[in-house]
């Protein structure tokens, strides 16, 4: 019922049994004779319509009046179409359509957007994958076909083949604002006191060696500042990497 070319140059097809079941099969365009593989899916009148992600290789399957959307990884290993998981939902589809791979959410870690068609209305679907990291992902994210084409209708009707450009999905990255990390530093020599601070005293009415103690005190309490300020210099970029997912 329905054929797609996948990106190694096989054939994915669709389609029903002798005894009206749903099929998935996938050829070799060299070979018809036997497929390479064929998997039986349910028994259903609905035509199963294939929408291709070439990017993951993965095929989303959409039954004209089924109410679940199911999704297949494509590979070269035996058994060659993996199923991953179903999409269900409470209303049956009349149609199904696909948006293109450069127009999903990048920051949300969404690989597809399908939009359903009811009776009143369209629904959008989204397919994301849970990442904990706020960072581009470039795993879920390949290069992938842009909007300009790759030649002239004149240079495909005189034969020629090229192959899409390709375009980086890092430029519709928008990292998310980093939020800040406040903390209140206490300084050790802020003491409630109700003396007279060093500079309203007078030196010169001091012995010479309370005087040299007083000044040995705060060399002591400058260096402990200084080595506590960077010690919490240190705790908030290690709390600022496990934040930002970098750690």
């Amino acid at each position: 019922m329905r054929a797609i070319f996948i990106r190694d140059g096989n054939i994915f097809t669709t389609g029903f049994t002798r005894m009206s079941q749903r099929e998935l099969g996938l050829w070799d365009p060299t070979n018809f004779e036997e497929p390479i593989a064929l998997l039986e899916l349910d028994t259903s009148n609905g035509v199963l319509l294939p929408y291709y992600d070439a990017d993951a290789n993965m095929v989303y399957l959409c039954g004209k009046g089924d109410s679940s959307i199911r999704y297949f990884e494509v590979t070269e290993e035996p058994p060659y179409v993996h199923y991953l998981n179903t999409f269900s939902s409470k209303e049956p589809q009349r149609g199904m359509g696909f948006m293109p791979k450069r127009g999903v959410d990048v920051t949300k870690c969404e690989i597809a957007r399908l939009y359903k068609l009811l009776d009143k209305k369209c629904e959008p679907i989204t397919m994301t994958v849970p990442r904990k990291s706020d960072l581009f992902q470039d795993d879920l994210y390949p290069d992938t076909a842009g909007s300009d084409p790759a030649m002239e209708p004149e240079e495909w009707l005189d034969g020629r083949d090229e192959d899409p450009i390709l375009i980086s999905m890092r430029e519709g990255y928008m990292p998310a604002k980093s939020r800040e990390l406040k903390v209140a530093r206490k300084n050790v020599l802020d003491r409630p006191t109700t003396r007279r601070s060093m500079s309203t005293l007078d030196t010169n009415s001091l012995p010479p060696q309370l005087l040299e103690r007083l000044l040995e005190e705060i060399q002591n309490l400058k260096a402990t500042v200084l080595s506590q300020e960077k010690r919490i210099c240190d705790l908030e970029n290690k709390l600022s990497q496990y934040t930002n997912g970098t750690a």
